[in-house]
């Protein structure tokens, strides 16, 4: 298939129109009438995938791998090193980022991945009614994350409604009805800010809650007669558990 077709597809599964106007979703490396076999699937693009990856591969992440104006391009650097090394491959890439959030992602999530029954979905907030104890609540995301510890503010003890935005979402904790607010990322001040709004948080994560883009992308690429492969960048940050001597 040629690029155009395939950057076409995804626009109308979710229109690149959607993304705020500091994001940069669309194609970010590549041609649009190059040849494409093989694409793989993945929440960042590193190293290790692309050599890993053959020529002509095109990747689907989310994340934009040129996110800012690029001023120079010294291939000892991030992100220019990654783009030397795509444009020798002749590889393409395709970012899908705050669009796919709205459409697809913060919904998959929600409900098929931590099991909430959706009431109401605004963009990037997926809220649901209902009755959890504190220790139900932290038991879900838990669990169904992975994530070994949490980091949480203003903790209650009976949660009736529940808001989650995948990634970096604490700055719009404004807009937030809800009793308890998913999200990752959460800063210093925006925790005082919440414990002073008596809104309950809880950090899951920025890689940790969207780490099944890849998989919710891939099952929208079988419709077309393209290999999709399933990959994902490794987590950038590594949990130590550090015990005192005694």
């Amino acid at each position: 298939m040629k690029l155009q077709e395939i950057y076409e597809f995804l626009d109308e599964k979710s229109p690149f129109i959607l993304q705020e106007k500091w994001d940069n979703s669309g194609m970010l490396l590549g041609r649009m009438d190059q040849e494409v076999a093989t694409v793989v699937v993945s929440l960042d693009v590193d190293e290790e995938l692309i050599e890993g990856s053959e020529n002509g591969a095109l990747f689907v992440v989310h994340h934009p791998l040129i996110f800012g104006g690029l001023k120079r391009l010294d291939f000892t650097e991030y992100p220019a090193r990654l783009i030397e090394m795509m444009i020798k491959k002749d590889q393409a890439l395709i970012a899908m980022h705050t669009n796919f959030d709205k459409t697809h992602l913060n919904r998959y999530v929600f409900e098929k991945v931590l099991g909430f029954e959706m009431g109401a979905q605004e963009d990037y907030f997926c809220t649901a009614e209902g009755e959890w104890s504190h220790d139900e609540m932290l038991s879900i995301v838990s669990a169904k994350l992975g994530l070994d510890t949490l980091r949480v503010v203003s903790p209650k003890e009976t949660i009736r409604s529940v808001t989650l935005t995948t990634g970096a979402g604490a700055s719009m904790i404004d807009m937030v009805k809800s009793d308890c607010f998913l999200t990752g990322d959460i800063k210093y001040h925006d925790a005082m800010k919440a414990k002073v709004q008596n809104l309950m948080m809880i950090d899951i994560g920025h890689y940790e809650s969207e780490q099944f883009f890849a998989e919710v992308m891939a099952d929208e690429l079988k419709l077309l007669p393209l290999l999709a492969i399933i990959t994902n960048s490794k987590n950038p940050f590594v949990t130590h558990s550090l015990q005192k001597q005694q």
